[in-house]
C-alpha cells in the first residue's frame, strides 16, 4: 500500500515513520523546504526518543520519503492522511483550521483516482463533512471517502504508543474505506489491538473527550494536592489509594505544576467553545481550563515564599522547562509563567534542560542558560525542578548543597522524598506534601 502523509510535525512525522515500519510505502509532505532539506540529510524536527534511528532504517530500505511536491505525492496513494497543525485560533479558543482546509484544496487537484481522506489532526467535530465538502465542490469526479483517524501518541514515547497502542479509533461509513483502514493497521489487528469503528463525528469527539478527561484527572489531584497542604496529608499516598481502583486508574494522577504542550491546552479550550456553540456547556471542562491557568502562574509564588517572601536580587536555579521530560515542545510549558513571574520579582533566573533550551531560547528572555545541571545551580538562592527529566532525579546532595547559597529545593514535580532531603540539611517544598526541613 501507498500513502502521502501531509504534515512532517509530530504527529505527520511519527506516524509515517511507525507506517513505514508496518511496510507501508510512506511519503511525507511539507511546504517547508528547509524542513525537508534537514530531514533528507536525517535531521530531525523534534526531539522524540529513537525517532532518528527508525527514520535512517526505513529510508534506507526505500519505503519512507520526503518531498514538498503535494501533487506529486498524492497522485495513485492509496490514503493521504491531513497531519497538519491545528493550534488555538487566536481571540477564541476555537481550533485554527486553516491549515486543515488549504491542504484539502490541494489534495482535491491532485487526486488521480480512489483514495482515503484521513483527518489524522485533532480536529472540531464537523471538519471531516468540511474537508469532504471542499474536496467535492473543487472535483466533483474525485473519487475519494473521508476518515477519521485521531492519533493517540504522547511526546516522550510516541512510537511505542503508535506500535503497541490502547486502541485505534477509525470514524467513516464507507466500507471501501474500512478495508483500506483494515489493511493499514494489519499489524496491530495481529496483536489484538482494539480497533474502534465508529461514525466520522463520532471519532472527531472521542479524541477531545480523552484529551479532556486527561487534563481533567490531572487538575482533580493538582487541587487535592492543594487540599492536603492545608490539612498536613501526602497527595502521593492519596493517588496511590484511589488510583489503585480499577475504576479509576493510576495514570494521571501525578500531582503537579499543570498540565500544558500541544494537545491539553488548544484540545480542552477547543471542546469548551465547540460546547458553547452547540448549546451544551461543558462546566466541569471550563472550569478545568480556569483552574490550570491560574496553577501555572501561581507556582512562582511558592518559590518567592520558599525565598522568604522576596525574590528580589535573588538567583533562581531552574532545572527543566519543557512541558514535560523526552521532549524539546516548549508549547503551553508551565516554565512560560513561571520564569517570567519570578523575574518581575525581582529574580535572576539561571536554567539548564536537557533538550528543551534552543526553544526556550526563543520564547524565554533574560535568562542565563547554562550547559549543566550543576552549572545552572552555582551561586543560586534556590533551585527549582520544573520538568522531571531523569537526570534530575538522582542529584549529588553534598554537592549541590556547596553549590547553593541557601540549601533550599522547590520541588513542583515530587522528584524527592522530603524526610531524605531535610536529613541533607535542605529546606524542602513539594507540591500536596509535608514541607520538610532541616
Amino acid at each position: 500500500m501507498r500513502i502521502a502523509m501531509i504534515g512532517t510535525g509530530y504527529v505527520g512525522l511519527v506516524s509515517g515513520a511507525c507506517f513505514s515500519e508496518f511496510g507501508v510505502d510512506v511519503v511525507c509532505v511539507d511546504k517547508d523546504e528547509g524542513k525537508i532539506a534537514r530531514l533528507l540529510d536525517g535531521v530531525m524536527p523534534i526531539f522524540e526518543p529513537g525517532l532518528d534511528k527508525l527514520v535512517e532504517t526505513i529510508v534506507r530500505a526505500g519505503r519512507l520519503r520526503f518531498s514538498t511536491n503535494l501533487k506529486e505525492s498524492v497522485a495513485g496513494a492509496d490514503a493521504v492522511f491531513i497531519a497538519v497543525g491545528t493550534p488555538s485560533r487566536r481571540g477564541d479558543g476555537h481550533a485554527d483550521l486553516s491549515f486543515v482546509y488549504a491542504v484539502a484544496r490541494e489534495i482535491a487537484d491532485a487526486l488521480t483516482g480512489y483514495a482515503v481522506i484521513v483527518t489524522k489532526s485533532t480536529v472540531p467535530v464537523g471538519t471531516g463533512k468540511e474537508v469532504g465538502r471542499i474536496i467535492r465542490e473543487a472535483r466533483p469526479d474525485a473519487q475519494f471517502d473521508m476518515v477519521s483517524n485521531p492519533e493517540f501518541l504522547r511526546e516522550g514515547s510516541a512510537i511505542n504508543d503508535f506500535m503497541r497502542p490502547d486502541r485505534v479509533v477509525i470514524g467513516t461509513a464507507s466500507d471501501r474505506a474500512k478495508e483500506i483502514m483494515r489493511n493499514l493497521y494489519r499489524p496491530l489487528y495481529l496483536i489484538e489491538t482494539p480497533i474502534v469503528f465508529t461514525a466520522l463525528e463520532t471519532s472527531e469527539l472521542t479524541k477531545y473527550a480523552a484529551n479532556t478527561f486527561l487534563a481533567t484527572k490531572i487538575t482533580f489531584i493538582n487541587e487535592i494536592a492543594d487540599l492536603c497542604e492545608q490539612l498536613g496529608c501526602d497527595v502521593q499516598d492519596v493517588a496511590k489509594g484511589i488510583g489503585l481502583d480499577g475504576r479509576i486508574g493510576r495514570k494521571f494522577l501525578h500531582a503537579g505544576p499543570g498540565y500544558g504542550g500541544s494537545c491539553f491546552p488548544k484540545d480542552t479550550l477547543a471542546l469548551v467553545r465547540t460546547a458553547q456553540e452547540a448549546g451544551s456547556p461543558l462546566k466541569i471542562v471550563e472550569t478545568v481550563v480556569e483552574v490550570n491557568d491560574a496553577r501555572k502562574k501561581q507556582m512562582a509564588k511558592r518559590v518567592i515564599q520558599a525565598l522568604g517572601g522576596s525574590a528580589k536580587g535573588k538567583t533562581v536555579a531552574v532545572l527543566g522547562v519543557t512541558f514535560k521530560p523526552n521532549t524539546d515542545d516548549m508549547r503551553d510549558s508551565p516554565s512560560l509563567d513561571i520564569i517570567p513571574a519570578l523575574q518581575e520579582a525581582g529574580a535572576t533566573v539561571r536554567a539548564f534542560d536537557p533538550e528543551g533550551m534552543t526553544e526556550a531560547k526563543k520564547l524565554l528572555d533574560g535568562v542565563i542558560w547554562c550547559d549543566t545541571t550543576y552549572e545552572c545551580m552555582g551561586g543560586a538562592d534556590v533551585v527549582v525542578i520544573i520538568t522531571e527529566w531523569n537526570e534530575f532525579r538522582a542529584l549529588d546532595l553534598d554537592r549541590v548543597k556547596k553549590l547553593l547559597r541557601q540549601p533550599i529545593i522547590v520541588d513542583l514535580r515530587n522528584v524527592y522524598d522530603p524526610q531524605t532531603l531535610a536529613a541533607a540539611g535542605f529546606t524542602y517544598i513539594s507540591i500536596g506534601r509535608p514541607s520538610a526541613a532541616a
